[in-house]
């Protein structure tokens, strides 16, 4: 009996699987590994494909620094979960507290009891980066600076974001103690941050404006004019932070999150993000297959003779020159099954390898359960046989 294979969108079942290091040392062996030859005048650096969370390029990634205003990623993460989780609603309105308006750096320099939409707020901070917003959102969803930051340090803890800590809400360091991240922990919570859309929506934008268009916002991010592509995400600065940026960039179906801390100036730091956002488009894609599913698997013993299964997306950066050369097959585990069949059960994989070796594979799963036929389901069958000779 014929297998059909239809590669189609399925929900059910999906699955991400990304290339792992073993593939990694793939490319190095076939000689497919693609080095960084520039100079990357920077305390610590990442660059991370954000489908599949691959590193493409790091330095120093795992070096625990003060972040600066870059911290309000995370805060960024929880008010969109909010928004998710129906806790509090874009049309809400946020009032001000005498501690948010007394944060200092950039602002939009609320007051004390100043009333303001969670949507201009989320603006506010997305764009200008402002302090005063991020606390006042903070206050309005956990009750306290101090609650909304344990909420930040346990987010940090459930993505195993194991360099950093959090004291405030938006990365002010003058009296801090233990505030800091990592460019790969940063990198980890803008992965987070952009599975929700609207918030690059905000990033991408370079000029806008609060308060019945009487205050003026223009992005702290200058690549997001600049760059092609660039669509986010956040910068920090301070004189013990240095320069840093988490800037997102989308080409060809490709996105790419490159983290920057401790540059000497804004210049250096868009300058070295620049240059590795380039490297990274100009060698790597993202190698995509949406999910699908397999029709008339045989069955034997059962109510029904045939049985159709689904396997999940699959997603793995590769060098340009490789992508057209992955090859897909699916696999059954026997060339029959027998029933019972339930709904998850596991009939095989699909198979993606390149120059004959394996890359990577997503489990065949069945969609239908399929009983285990009885003896009148026997004899019906049989009796069904004998009307058509």
């Amino acid at each position: 009996m014929t297998v059909f294979l239809l590669l189609s969108t399925v929900t059910a079942g999906a699955q991400t699987v990304p290339i792992g290091e073993d593939d990694w040392a793939l490319w190095e062996t076939t000689g497919q590994a693609i080095a960084f030859e520039g100079e990357i005048d920077c305390k610590s650096a990442i660059l991370m494909e954000a489908q599949t969370g691959e590193v493409l390029f790091e330095k120093n990634a795992d070096e625990s620094l003060p972040p600066a205003s870059v911290t309000k990623i995370m805060t960024l993460l929880l008010v969109m979960e909010a928004i998710e989780q129906g806790k509090i609603k874009w049309d809400d309105t946020v009032t001000a507290s005498a501690h948010a308006c007394s944060m200092g750096g950039s602002q939009i320099y609320l007051k004390e009891g100043e009333r303001m939409s969670v949507e201009d707020m989320i603006k506010s901070v997305v764009i200008a980066s402002a302090n005063d917003a991020a606390l006042a959102l903070a206050e309005h969803i956990a009750g306290s600076e101090q609650s909304f930051v344990k909420m930040m340090n346990d987010k940090a803890l459930q993505l195993d974001m194991i360099n950093t800590k959090f004291e405030n809400t938006n990365g002010l360091d003058d009296t801090t103690l233990n505030h800091y991240t990592s460019a790969r922990d940063i990198a980890i919570m803008s992965r987070e941050l952009i599975k929700h859309e609207k918030i690059l929506e905000y990033s991408s934008i370079w000029m806008d404006t609060i308060r019945n268009g009487e205050f003026g916002l223009t992005n702290t991010n200058r690549l997001v004019r600049f760059y092609k592509g660039c669509n986010g995400l956040k910068t920090g600065s301070t004189s013990k932070a240095g320069f840093c940026v988490s800037a997102t960039a989308e080409r060809d179906g490709m996105t790419l999150i490159c983290v920057i801390m401790g540059a000497e100036n804004r210049d250096t730091r868009n300058q070295i993000a620049t240059q590795l956002l380039d490297w990274g488009f100009a060698n790597y894609g993202l190698f995509s297959k949406p999910a699908g599913e397999l029709y008339d698997i045989p069955v034997k013993g059962g109510t029904q003779k045939t049985v159709n299964a689904e396997f999940g997306g699959f997603y793995c950066v590769m060098p340009k020159a490789d992508i057209e050369k992955i090859q897909e097959q699916a696999q059954l585990d026997a060339p029959f099954f027998t029933a019972p069949i339930l709904v998850g059960d596991k009939l095989g994989k699909v198979v993606y390898s390149l120059n004959g070796k394996q890359i990577g594979s997503v489990s065949i799963l069945s969609s239908q359960n399929i009983e285990k036929i009885g003896f009148w389901g026997v004899l019906g069958r049989i009796f069904a046989k004998f009307l058509l000779i």
